[in-house]
């Protein structure tokens, strides 16, 4: 892999899990990486102080306030010194049983709370965000390269999640028309579509008796890795990957297989 180090990179939502392990991985390769939290300051920071190098930053911002997203770009050219070329959309609103909303026994203000939830931070937050970065890089005339995190439920349904699903799929149309519209000015734009992956939000669950279901779910009777999400990120901002611009990656363990 051509080296691509030194870059100042923005990964969201990245005090622990996928996100941590995506700033970990840009670290250990050289660049400067802006570590976005919301409440998880204190989890943030020490994320920061873990990663590798020197010139790192965190930045807070509460990605369901438009304005907030919209400045969280320019919060972290500030933080780091120099105009973020990498960014790497991972926050936003998961799945838990507190949030399921299945369509036949969820009532309709829990129904629609749900759905605005999620939109606005998930799909909304997110769009803002990336709007801001590529707009800076198109003023500054800089190549760059962004990559989102969406989710295999895209494509093999959330019946107990559907606006989390319907979110995330947003996501995946967006990177699509992004990469598109993008390419003229060296913006290269890609989209991670993991499975289950092994994180502390889900660990309890994962060694619950339902894990034993989690992990069958994949051939390799396994759930993934934050470390494998993070490597195909680092692939998909890497020189060589340009070409992969638009492309949705699954990683899911051949847990669904799509067409």
């Amino acid at each position: 892999m051509t080296s691509t180090t030194g870059r100042a990179v923005l990964v969201t939502g990245a005090a622990r899990g996928i996100g941590a392990a995506v700033a970990r991985a840009f670290t250990e390769q050289g660049d400067r990486v802006a570590v976005h939290v919301h409440t998880a300051v204190d989890e943030g920071g020490a994320t920061r102080d873990a990663l590798p190098g020197t010139g790192h930053a965190l930045v807070v911002a509460d990605l369901g306030d438009a304005e907030q997203a919209a400045s969280l770009p320019a919060a972290a050219e500030e933080a780091l010194g120099v105009p973020v070329t990498v960014l790497v959309n991972n926050a936003g609103i998961a799945t838990g049983p507190d949030l399921a909303h299945p369509p036949a026994t969820t009532d309709p203000a829990a129904w629609r709370r749900s759905w605005e939830r999620y939109l606005r931070v998930n799909t909304l937050g997110t769009a803002v965000v990336t709007h801001a970065m590529t707009s800076r890089l198109i003023e500054l005339g800089l190549p760059g390269r962004v990559i989102t995190i969406g989710t295999r439920g895209v494509h093999k349904g959330e019946p107990e999640f559907p606006a989390y699903a319907a979110s995330k799929a947003a996501l995946h149309a967006m990177d699509a028309s992004l990469a598109v519209a993008l390419a003229p000015h060296g913006i290269a734009v890609a989209t991670v579509a993991p499975g289950f992956v092994e994180t502390e939000r889900v660990a309890e669950r994962l060694a619950s008796p339902a894990g034993d279901e989690i992990r069958a779910g994949s051939p390799f009777g396994r759930v993934g890795r934050p470390e494998e999400v993070a490597s195909a990120v680092l692939w998909l901002a890497s020189e060589e990957a340009v070409w992969a611009s638009g492309a949705t990656l699954d990683l899911n363990g051949a847990s669904h297989l799509r067409p």
